[in-house]
Parts: C-alpha cells; sequence; structure tokens
C-alpha cells in the first residue's frame, strides 16, 4: 500500500495524511505570518488548555471500560490511558486490592519515590507530591557498574541493589527494565524490605511480560499496580505515581 513519509513521498500517488506538512509543499523561503500559502491545508486544533485538558478525560472516560475500578484506582488508570493514548490499558491491568490506597498513604507520609530509570523521575510532577517526596534514580551512581560485575546482571537490576536503605515503604515505579523489577522481586526473595507499593510497568519484548506476570502472581506480600504484556513505558510509571499522589487535579481545575 503507497504510503507518505514525513518530509517525502514513498513511491506511489498517495496524498499526505489530513494535519501533515510535506516538505515539497513549503515554499523556499519557508512558512511566514501573514503570508498564507494556497496548498498548505492544516486542520483546525484545540489551542485551549482547559478545553484539551477536558476533552482528553471525558473521551477517556467515555470510551475505556473503568466499571471494575474503585475511585482510586479508576483514577490511575485514566491517568495511565491519558499518557499512551490506548484506552485497552484498562483491560490489561492487574492490581492488588490496597494498591491505591497504600501508595497514597505512603506518599502522603513522605515517602520516597524509587525509579528504574532517569525518564520515569523526569516525568513525575514535583507540584502533585504531597511532601516534597524525594524522587531517587540510581542507575547513573558510579557505582552501579561494579556492582553490575559482581551479580552478573544489567546496570538496572545493580542500581536496584543501591535503594537497601530507602526500600522499606518507598513507591517503587519500574517503567523501563524488566531486570530491575526481576531484581527486586530477587532481593524480596531473601528478605528486602518491603516497599509500600510496587508499579511495574517496564516495557520490552524480552522479561517485561514475564516479570509484571511474576509480580502480579507473586507479590511477596507487597501491594502492587502492573501492566499485562509487552507494553508499558517510563510515561505510564510516572502517569501512575501522579495519580497516587492527586489523583486527577485536572479535572477539578479544567472541568
Amino acid at each position: 500500500m503507497p504510503t507518505t513519509l514525513w518530509g517525502r513521498k514513498a513511491r506511489g500517488k498517495a496524498g499526505p495524511e489530513p494535519g501533515f506538512l510535506l516538505a515539497e509543499n513549503i515554499p523556499a523561503g519557508g512558512i511566514r505570518r501573514g503570508h498564507p500559502v494556497k496548498e498548505l491545508q492544516l486542520r483546525p486544533y484545540e489551542k485551549n488548555p482547559s478545553a484539551i485538558y477536558a476533552e482528553s478525560f471525558a473521551t477517556v472516560r467515555r470510551e475505556a471500560r473503568l466499571e471494575r475500578f474503585g475511585p482510586g484506582m479508576e483514577a490511575l488508570a485514566i491517568r495511565l490511558i491519558h499518557a499512551c493514548g490506548m484506552v485497552e490499558v484498562a483491560d490489561r491491568l492487574a492490581f492488588s486490592e490496597n494498591a491505591y490506597a497504600a501508595g497514597h498513604a505512603a506518599l502522603q507520609a513522605g515517602a520516597p519515590v524509587l525509579c528504574d530509570c532517569e525518564m520515569v523521575g523526569a516525568g513525575i510532577i514535583r507540584r502533585y507530591l504531597p511532601a516534597g517526596n524525594e524522587v531517587i534514580v540510581t542507575l547513573n551512581d558510579p557505582r552501579v557498574p561494579g556492582i553490575a560485575a559482581g551479580i552478573g546482571n544489567t546496570r538496572s537490576a545493580a542500581a536496584v541493589e543501591l535503594w537497601a536503605d530507602r526500600l522499606e515503604g518507598a513507591v517503587v515505579a519500574v517503567g523501563n527494565a524488566p531486570t530491575a523489577l526481576f531484581h527486586l522481586l530477587e532481593l524480596l526473595d531473601e528478605g528486602a524490605p518491603k516497599p509500600a507499593v510496587i508499579l511495574g510497568f517496564p516495557v520490552g519484548f524480552v522479561g517485561a511480560a514475564e516479570s509484571k506476570a511474576e509480580l502480579a502472581a507473586r507479590p511477596r506480600g507487597c501491594e502492587f499496580v502492573a501492566l499485562r504484556g509487552r507494553r508499558g513505558g517510563s510515561a505510564i510509571a510516572s502517569a501512575a505515581v501522579n495519580a497516587l499522589a492527586a489523583g486527577i487535579p485536572e479535572e477539578a481545575h479544567h472541568g
């Protein structure tokens, strides 16, 4: 099937998708304000932040199957869907009964958030954290390569070793590496302190589905939320933390 590529056309006669500009349609001098180009047709788009938030969350509530969630987990599911654009996330969530309450209470009490990568930490909205909670990422600690060599595992797994003194009662957010989640479960099997909640959202084709299945099947006495299958990612893990911290304040502010 002929396709249109960004900036140039593939073989065939397919035109640009609505809303996309092709380089050959842009005049040599570029696009200048006050000089509309007849060939360019950009669809109208919403510019009002309040309207964007309102329609986004209304769309999620309209299209996702949220009936099985209590109020807290419903807010968490909505934030996850809002972060990734996939309403089917609601059907793939596994969670323990008290996961939302435990995570919310932990943050209220000042618990740290332990993240497996910088992107998870970057996506956490600091103003939502109720107690100025620390967001901790140990992946780039200079000790990590040596630990990884010593345990014969990845740097992501080695970084989890450095959570030991902060793990008890913490909120753990894994949004990248399956080995981080697997190794956390190994440490719990060895008697490591239990976090308040484990947010399991590693992504990928090797170990992601398996690590989350292990968490859901044997959570080691921990509360948890996990997205079954290969899907996951940093944005979703961050969204889960934001939901535990504040629910969906955008609905109150913009609704």
